[in-house]
């Protein structure tokens, strides 16, 4: 019993040190005491905001508890003379306080009107806490705008240059071209160097032969691609992209310069647009892209496009997942291959003394819809397929009402029907119905002549691809593409036999003009590629084989492969090669192919190819 109030007294001893220690600056704690004959449990704290005890209040409550017999005479004699002292120390402090602070009013009301003469206005002191306030405010936005913008932080760009990247390749090539015995030099007419000149006059008087490939002399070349291209992001979903490249002119299928060429003697090369488009993704899965881009159209081969060809025109592109794995995605668009020139005509007086004559137009379309699934059911297999179809509107040549033609520079209505580009293969018809009178001896001279596609072109394409990757990162890939012109038309035209085509390109009574192959609407292609995907490491390798067929007319072929028997369609043979990684973005290439005449007169070429490739 004794123990347990000695307990309660002890306390509450140390309640009232802390109550007198802090009385007139501190919160008041107050505990009940415990019972006695009880056992003290703990009980909840309570705290308030109390006015300051005054040191009568101080003495009075300690006298209290000494009568109550908490506290000796001795413990309360203490007490007091602590409280005392302290708010002798509190008085002292808050006295000098107020002193300090009427002398600084003092002295800066002096200097104020010392400094200020009279009738100046004064301005409302700011405190030095509302100073570093402000301070820091200025500063945090200060530094967001440059963090934002990248100009306060050495050695970066600003925010906008962010927004941009670079990227380019480069390639060097050496090129052998070689012929073997056989080839017929007549049937190798080069139909594009007079479309793309002056008409030639096939008329038997003409003691010149017609433009012709050279297919029998083997040739060494080397050649070069450069490349630089910049994609900008523009603003929510909006993006841009503009690439330049070399060449040797201005064809759609071919960015080589071959040293030496274009002059040579050291001349500088040209460089072209080669791509330039606006892009606007709002969605992952959806775009739209305009202007001159790469081909939308997914190709796992070359039989159908070149592989470097650039789309002008308007193209939509989306993808749906389907299921886990498998998606399935869809491409179309609408793109200007040929606009005609609005001074396209004949700039003399016409024959009955009017106007000059000016052609109308004829533009040329290519249509096109692609639909296809992709699936990758595990890590080691994934396949692709896709079916598309390609109307070209206004490609094929189109027979001219009857027009005199006095020499070279005079034309007719249809001129314009004819390619602006090719390579070789397809057939050809002649495009002018020359009027036969005594200006041109009865048809028998001046007998200036155009040429276009005899054949309308509407391919029919199906692609698809396998990758087996159980061995990763060696893969095996087995790619193939079938095509099929659906608007061939194996018939030779009347109005081409109307037009009684004859004279230098006369070479018997069965063919009479080169060029006439009819020679297949169909085409295909397959190859097994073994090794890395891509080339992008030291080391890193592929080999890869091939065959191909492509019948004359299955294909417009100003743009299907540039290198395969030097271009162009009525091919057929095979290829084969490899790849090798000698660093980083640095490989080596080495490709063989070889290629024959499908029909027509005999001609082969083998084509080896050597590049050293570089990107970044």
């Amino acid at each position: 019993m004794f123990e347990r109030k000695s307990g309660a007294r002890r306390s509450s001893l140390v309640f009232v040190a802390s109550l007198c220690a802090c009385a007139g600056s501190a919160p008041v704690v107050a505990q009940d005491a415990a019972d006695e004959g009880k056992t003290a449990e703990p009980k909840p704290t309570r705290v308030s905001r109390a006015k300051p005890l005054s040191p009568n209040a101080t003495i009075n409550l300690v006298n209290l508890l000494v009568k109550q017999g908490v506290l000796t005479e001795e413990q309360a004699k203490s007490l007091v003379e602590q409280a005392a002292n302290e708010a002798y120390v509190q008085r002292q402090a808050a006295k000098d306080a107020t002193v300090k602070a009427g002398d600084a009013a003092k002295v800066a009301a002096a200097a104020a009107a010392t400094a200020s003469p009279p009738g100046v206005k004064h301005v409302t002191y700011v405190p030095e806490v509302v100073k570093r306030q402000l301070r820091d405010d200025i500063k945090k936005e200060v530094m967001a705008q440059a963090e934002k913008e990248n100009w306060a932080s050495p050695g970066k760009y600003p925010e906008w240059a962010s927004r941009i990247r670079f990227y380019g390749d480069m390639r060097l090539r050496y090129r052998g071209i070689y012929y073997p015995s056989g080839n017929d030099q007549y049937d190798a007419v080069n139909f594009n160097a007079i479309n793309t000149g002056s008409p030639y006059d096939v008329s038997k008087t003409n003691p010149y032969y017609y433009p012709t490939y050279d297919v029998t002399q083997n040739r060494d070349q080397f050649r070069f691609r450069g490349r630089l291209g910049m994609a900008a992001d523009l603003h929510e979903g909006f993006s841009a992209g503009l690439r330049f490249a070399g060449g040797e002119n201005n064809s759609p299928v071919s960015q080589n310069q071959t040293f030496g060429a274009n002059g040579g003697n050291f001349s500088k090369y040209s460089l072209w647009i080669d791509r330039a488009f606006f892009k606007y993704q709002p969605l992952e899965e959806f775009s739209l892209t305009a202007g001159r881009m790469d081909n939308p159209f997914w190709s796992p081969t070359n039989l159908v496009w070149y592989r470097d060809i650039g789309f002008d025109g308007f193209a939509a592109q989306g993808k749906y997942e389907i299921a886990e794995g498998i998606t399935s995605f869809v491409a179309g668009g609408a793109f200007p291959v040929f606009n005609t020139d609005l001074n396209a005509g004949v700039n003399l007086p016409a024959y009955d003394g009017g106007p000059p004559t000016k052609l109308p137009s004829h533009d040329k379309w290519l249509f096109a819809g692609q639909l296809g699934v992709a699936a990758k059911l595990d890590d080691d297999y994934a396949f692709k397929i896709a079916a598309a179809y390609y109307d070209f509107s206004k490609v094929q040549g189109e027979l001219s009402s009857p027009c005199r033609v006095y020499s070279a520079s005079d034309g007719c209505h249809t001129d314009l029907t004819r390619p602006s580009f090719a390579q070789r293969g397809n057939t050809y018809m002649p495009l002018r119905s020359i009027i036969s009178d005594t200006s041109n001896s009865g048809g028998t001279t001046s007998q200036y002549q155009y040429f276009g596609l005899a054949q309308q072109f509407r391919p029919f394409v199906a692609s698809g691809e396998v990758d087996f990757g159980h061995f990763d990162p060696i893969h095996v890939v087995l790619d193939g593409e079938y095509l099929v012109n659906t608007a061939f038309d194996g018939r030779v035209r009347p109005d081409i036999l109307a037009n009684n085509l004859t004279g230098a390109f006369q070479i018997s009574a069965n063919e009479w003009y080169p060029g006439n192959y009819v020679g297949g609407k169909y085409g295909y292609l397959a190859s097994a590629t073994v090794g890395h995907r891509d080339i992008r490491r030291l080391w890193d390798w592929n080999v890869f084989a091939g065959y191909k067929y492509l019948g004359s007319d299955a294909m417009v072929d100003a743009f299907v492969d540039a290198d395969f028997g030097l271009g162009g369609t009525n091919l057929k043979g095979y290829f084969v090669g490899g790849n090798l990684g000698v660093g980083k973005n640095v490989w080596l290439s080495l490709r063989w192919m070889s290629a024959n005449n499908i029909s027509g007169v005999p001609y082969a070429v083998d084509v080896l190819h050597v590049d050293l490739n570089g990107k970044f």
